[in-house]
């Protein structure tokens, strides 16, 4: 994995990141090299594609050296597992901080995830979601890429279908399924449609798949009517 121990920064920066020692800046104020390292990592992977980016790439953009970056990261892999885990780390972050924000309110807190999951696409990947294209690039279902993708998707759809359940949505597994197949449509449509348009057909349409499945059975032969909404 990658190593948590930070160290100063090297000499040259990240685009954005203010130079080392510069009058008025205090080393609290310098991103550590973790950071840097992830942060450069993040961008490349996001635009170009894990596989596509060598670790030579993101040490050059960093401006440190060969042996600073293994001290860090044992190797591509450990850097695209930790990667992901900020990411999930981050994906998780915007599922608990609506949940609080929301004080209970269920309609609020389910419109606060989705516009933060909606819209984040332009701002921490480009290619869509990351989870879904290092699933596609790591195929071997046991590898530990593709495991931990498994596992935040899946503590994902739980969240969600915890959520469902406690408004009284009777069918919270299928369309806490559903959404997420909305929410991962969302993230790639990211680098299509603006970041608002795609956040509001996210909600609007996650609405309508949560109120279809508001119903209870009418009659003997099987047709439905909606209950009250949930939203």
């Amino acid at each position: 994995m990658c190593n948590m121990t930070e160290e100063p920064a090297a000499s040259t920066d990240l685009p954005g990141a203010a130079p080392e020692g510069r009058p008025g800046s205090s080393p609290a104020d310098e991103p550590s090299m973790r950071d840097r390292i992830m942060e450069a990592a993040a961008d490349l992977f996001g635009r170009l594609g894990i596989r596509a980016v060598s670790a030579e790439e993101v040490i050059a953009v960093v401006g440190t050296t060969e042996a600073t970056f293994y001290r860090h990261c044992l190797s591509k892999e450990d850097l695209v597992v930790a990667y992901l885990e900020r990411r999930a780390a981050w994906e998780r972050g915007v599922v608990e901080s609506a949940r609080e924000a929301s004080g209970g309110d269920f309609c609020e807190a389910f419109r606060l995830i989705m516009e933060g999951v909606g819209s984040s696409g332009s701002a921490q990947v480009s290619l869509g979601c990351p989870f879904v294209d290092a699933a596609s690039e790591y195929p071997d279902a046991g590898h530990s890429v593709r495991r931990l993708v498994k596992a935040h998707r899946e503590w994902f759809e739980t969240a969600l279908e915890e959520m469902l359940a406690q408004v009284g949505v009777t069918e919270a597994s299928a369309a806490a399924g559903q959404l997420m197949m909305l929410r991962d449509g969302a993230m790639i449509a990211n680098h299509l449609e603006p970041p608002e348009t795609v956040a509001d057909s996210l909600y609007n349409a996650s609405r309508a798949v949560i109120n279809a499945h508001c119903s209870i059975p009418a009659s003997r032969n099987g047709s439905r009517v909606t209950s009250t909404e949930v939203m």
